[in-house]
């Protein structure tokens, strides 16, 4: 979800137990998500989309010690794909943007589970693995938030906090200085760039096919790519 200048990281504290997780993921409706890949994927790009955050729900739902995905979306049909998997779909997203439907997202994890560490997670990482995304809640602080940067080093890719503290997402363009700035814990980890590296454009499409693709949009990428 898409340095100026990022303040270097604090020492880990101890993590928070890696159990009973509610993840966040927010999805624009497929005729107005991924635009940027429009000049690689054409009329393809809200069925990329859609493979997108398919197989990030798929990867989110595999993961030790996440126990719901809640995906915020006002798209009726991929909401109900979505479902089909077994995420929650909080369908009543608010106007006003990424950030407030991130927000409502993470009011309903916590009415449905007030006790539960939470994260927002991006929707589209197509390469993501369970055991990376493992690591990476295990990583967060016991008390407190903390976020990982995406891979170009501008962005975010998820933000969590403990339960108890505000999540106060701002995701969108420099969200990485953002989040240092508000205070939260810069997690550098090596070996996890399945969960940084999320995908606005071809190019970045081709670096998470080298990760490896889930198979929702491993069969799309391989329709697009030349033979």
């Amino acid at each position: 979800m898409t340095q100026d200048t990022v303040r270097p990281s604090r020492p880990v504290a101890p993590a928070a137990p890696v159990a009973d997780w509610s993840l966040v993921l927010p999805l624009k409706p497929l005729e107005l998500a991924k635009s940027r890949l429009a000049p690689y994927a054409g009329p393809h790009r809200a069925a990329l989309a859609l493979s997108f955050a398919l197989d990030t729900v798929t990867a989110a739902l595999a993961t030790p010690g996440v126990a719901r995905v809640l995906v915020v979306t006002r798209d009726a049909a991929a909401g109900a794909r979505l479902a089909a998997l077994g995420a929650l779909v909080v369908a009543d997203e608010p106007g006003g943007g990424l950030n407030r439907a991130l927000a409502h997202g993470a009011s309903t994890a916590r009415a449905l589970a007030p006790a539960a560490p939470l994260a927002v997670l991006s929707a589209d990482l197509p390469a993501l693995r369970p055991a990376e995304l493992a690591r990476v809640l295990g990583s967060v602080p016991s008390d407190g938030r903390a976020f990982l940067p995406d891979s170009p080093g501008l962005g975010t890719t998820l933000l969590a906090c403990t339960p108890g503290r505000p999540l106060s997402p701002a995701f969108g363009d420099g969200s990485r200085a953002r989040h240092a700035a508000g205070g939260a814990l810069e997690l550098r980890l090596a070996d996890v760039e399945s969960v940084r590296r999320d995908v606005d454009t071809g190019a970045d499409l081709g670096e998470a096919a080298v990760l490896g693709l889930g198979p929702h949009t491993s069969a799309l990428f391989a329709r697009l790519s030349p033979s």
